[in-house]
């Protein structure tokens, strides 16, 4: 493999000082044009390029991000990644991705690793762990030593950092709203993630749209309780739609309808929190709030670009809210 040339064996092939060289190749005025060509004509014929890391040392940067995802298996953060690896591009920009698997022990040693000082910032979806013990002292101190941090989709946590997620509890307002408009009256809700932020508000927003009396939910963190649990709540209460806060409650949703025999949209009408990828491939296609994944990567991942490049105030933090598009499919149908 050929190896690169350096500016120590540039300035020996030219018999100048290395110091030389290296303000020929920035050009600087106190290197005369002639000795310059010298200089760019050899680094050009030895396809020389300048060590990232150093010229990054110099500027106390390291040109690297860190970003945090929590559940590599859910489709939402691989869009999410996309948006970002994207941006990043834009910004000159190298991302290093680490993977808590919702655990916080796991998170704690990531952030422990990250404020080494290898990362210039810092872009974080919080596990599902992290949020249910409510232990946020390694994302405290990620603020302590001044690293720049971005929270991105689980939003709802009392930390000083910019933050960009979706209208979670709105969307599913507008979506209870929405079968109500259509004349549907016994509306049911499922859920996996109940116990964190995100399920919390999608959750609120369907009890905001719904009378006291009026509310059918079924929620465990077990997936085999949890499809019980959805059975029964269709059954048992005759519903005629179902809101469904996550990836899992749709699928199982999906499943149950078609185990049972169940006529999706004509017996039960289902939105749910699932990936387009997936939601238009089941049978019947399940409707769907698109989360626009892609486009909370590139905002947090362009929020922490100005707040790496100091454009941003020190003690004020921005919170952008990614509007949801409810995308009506097949199980929508009226």
């Amino acid at each position: 493999m050929k190896t690169k040339i350096t500016l120590k064996e540039l300035s020996k092939l030219l018999n100048v000082s290395v110091s030389t060289v290296s303000k020929a190749l920035n050009d600087s005025p106190e290197i005369s044009p002639k000795t310059a060509d010298r200089v760019k004509e050899l680094a050009a014929l030895h396809n020389y390029r300048p060590n990232p890391v150093a010229v990054n040392l110099k500027k106390n940067k390291t040109g690297t991000i860190g970003v945090v995802i929590p559940n590599i298996s859910n489709t939402f953060f691989a869009g999410v990644l996309s948006g970002m690896e994207a941006e990043a591009q834009k910004n000159n920009l190298q991302v290093i991705t680490y993977i808590s698997n919702e655990s916080l022990d796991r998170e704690k040693q990531i952030c422990d690793l990250l404020t080494s000082g290898f990362v210039d910032g810092v872009l974080i979806a919080v596990s599902e762990e992290t949020q249910r013990k409510q232990e946020y002292d390694h994302l405290f101190s990620l603020v302590d030593y001044e690293i720049p941090l971005v929270i991105y989709d689980r939003i709802n946590i009392d930390i000083p950092a910019d933050k960009v997620g979706v209208n979670d509890e709105r969307s599913f307002y507008d979506a209870t709203k929405f079968f109500k408009s259509k004349g549907c009256k016994r509306i049911g809700l499922a859920s996996a993630i109940h116990h964190v932020g995100v399920g919390k508000l999608r959750m609120k927003g369907y009890q905001d749209g719904m009378a006291p009396d009026e509310m059918f939910t079924a929620t465990s963190t077990n997936m085999d309780d949890l499809k019980t649990k959805i059975y029964k709540l269709i059954t048992e209460n005759d519903l005629e739609a179902l809101l469904c806060t996550d990836f899992m409650s749709s699928i199982l949703a999906s499943r149950i309808a078609y185990e049972h025999n169940l006529k999706v949209p004509e017996d039960l009408k289902i939105i749910g929190y699932i990936s387009s990828e997936i939601a238009e491939y089941l049978s019947p296609s399940i409707s769907y709030i698109e989360q626009h994944a892609a486009e909370i990567g590139a905002k947090a991942t362009e929020l922490l670009s100005e707040r790496i490049e100091g454009h941003k105030n020190s003690s004020e933090f921005s919170e952008v809210i990614v509007k949801t598009t409810m995308m009506h499919l097949e199980s929508t149908t009226f």
